[in-house]
C-alpha cells in the first residue's frame, strides 16, 4: 500500500530557540520510504541524527518570530497489520538484548504498580499475543475516547482512574499492564490512514512470538495504512517537537493529511472508525 503523508506547523519563538523535531520517517522492514521533502521557512541550517531507537531526529535553532515546518512523504507500507492470535510469550532468556529494555517500567507508563489490573484484565488467556490483544480489547471497550482528560503528565495509572483518554493514553496503559506481565511493549508514534479526525496518532506494540506485533486500542478492528515516525518507552521519546528555549515554542496550527495512492488487495476488517 502506497500512502502520501504531510504534516505542516506553524510555530512562534518569543527569542531564538534551540528545537529537536521528530518528524521523518525513515525506511525499514515494515516500510519504506518512496520520496520525501521537508521545507522550513525560513531556512535555518539542520543537524539530523539517529537516537538510541533509530529514530530520525532534526535538531535546530527556531530564530524569533514565526516558522512554518512542512514534511511530505510518500511512502510503501503494508496494507495489513500482522496477526498471530497463537503466537506465544517469548521467554525472556530467549528475548534479544534490544527488546529487554521494553519491559521495565517507565515515566508514563509504571507496570510495577499494575500487575493487579492486568491478571484481572487477562484471567485465563493463555500467556503471549491472545493476552496482547485481550488487553487491546478492554481498553477499547472500557475506556472513552476523549479530548481534554489528560494533560502532559498523565501516565497510565492516572488514565485508568480518569476511565478516559486519547491516543497516547491508550497506549500507555497498554504498555504498561503488557509488561506488567512479562511482554515486552513499546510505543508508537507516526500516522494512520483513514483515521478521524485525522491527526498524528500513537499506538503500542508488544514483542510476542519472537517478534513485535501492532495493537490500537482506538480501534475496533486490526487496520494496516500506518506509518511509523518513531519508536520509544513512552511518548517522552517520540514527542514530534521538543524545544528547550527560555520561552516555550508557541503551536499556533498543525495539519495532517494522509492519502492512498493506491488501495490493498482486499479491504480491513471492519470499517474505519473514528476513536
Amino acid at each position: 500500500m502506497k500512502l502520501h503523508a504531510a504534516c505542516s506547523l506553524q510555530i512562534t519563538a518569543l527569542s531564538d530557540c534551540p528545537m529537536i523535531a521528530m518528524l521523518r520517517p525513515r525506511s525499514g522492514q515494515a516500510q519504506w520510504m518512496v520520496s520525501e521533502s521537508y521545507t522550513l521557512q525560513p531556512w535555518v541550517p539542520v543537524d539530523e541524527f539517529a537516537d538510541g531507537y533509530g529514530n530520525l531526529c532534526q535538531r535546530l535553532v527556531v530564530p524569533k518570530g514565526r516558522m512554518q515546518i512542512t514534511v511530505e512523504a510518500t511512502m510503501q507500507v503494508e496494507g495489513h497489520i500482522a496477526l498471530a492470535h497463537d503466537a506465544p510469550a517469548t521467554p525472556i532468556t530467549a528475548l534479544p538484548a534490544s527488546v529487554l529494555p521494553f519491559l521495565l517500567q517507565s515515566r508514563y507508563c509504571p507496570s510495577d504498580k499494575m500487575q493487579d489490573q492486568a491478571l484481572a484484565v487477562v484471567g485465563r488467556t493463555p500467556p503471549g499475543y491472545a493476552q496482547a490483544e485481550k488487553i487491546r480489547a478492554w481498553i477499547h471497550d472500557n475506556l472513552d475516547y476523549r479530548y481534554g482528560v489528560s494533560s502532559a503528565s498523565t501516565d497510565a495509572l492516572d488514565t485508568l482512574a480518569h476511565r478516559a483518554g486519547v491516543c497516547r493514553d491508550f497506549a500507555h496503559v497498554g504498555i504498561a499492564l503488557c509488561r506488567s506481565l512479562q511482554i515486552p511493549a513499546r510505543m508508537v508514534a507516526g500516522y494512520l490512514h483513514g483515521l478521524k479526525p485525522m491527526d498524528l496518532h500513537a499506538w503500542f506494540e508488544a514483542f510476542v512470538g519472537g517478534r513485535w506485533y501492532t495493537f490500537d486500542a482506538t480501534q475496533s478492528a486490526p487496520r494496516g495504512g500506518r506509518i511509523v515516525l518513531a519508536y520509544g518507552h513512552d511518548a517522552t521519546d517520540v514527542a514530534f517537537i521538543s524545544d528547550y528555549g527560555r520561552q516555550p515554542l508557541q503551536l499556533d496550527d498543525m495539519q495532517v493529511r494522509v492519502s492512498a495512492l493506491d488501495e490493498p488487495t482486499t479491504p480491513d476488517p471492519g470499517e474505519p472508525e473514528p476513536p
